[in-house]
């Protein structure tokens, strides 16, 4: 995967807005101003992304090495999916539609409302 389909797949996303607030080597990927992924603009060396703490064990297992706890992240939260063909780009869309999702299901009802009627083309 490329930084530019990694770009284009978060912001098709309902909600989703880009931000730089770590500086202007940082993409960061917020649903409703909460943020589900982030990487290096430079390198797209990897990608972090938030996981079920139990969910995020076995992929650490199962992609030894390409997928690793998260970089300057909570480890037990966030893992850092490398991108160097060791997953599959369909696996890295469905870890991103995994944070996506977690963040989604955390958020307060009136945001679950408003991002409803984005989704709902309203």
């Amino acid at each position: 995967m490329h930084i530019e389909e990694f770009r284009e797949y978060c912001l098709a996303k309902p909600g989703t807005t880009e931000h730089t607030p770590f500086g202007p080597d940082t993409l960061v990927f917020k649903v409703m101003n909460k943020m589900y992924a982030l990487t290096g603009i430079e390198t797209f060396e990897f990608i972090n992304l938030k996981c079920d703490p139990e969910y995020a064990v076995e992929l650490r297992e199962q992609y030894d090495g390409s997928i690793r706890p998260g970089y300057h992240m909570n480890k037990q939260q966030w893992n850092s999916v490398y991108t160097d063909g060791g997953v599959s780009d369909n696996m890295i869309r469905k870890l991103i539609d995994h944070s996506y999702e977690l963040i989604v299901e955390k958020l307060p009802k009136k945001l679950k409302d408003e991002l409803k009627t984005l989704k709902d083309g309203n």
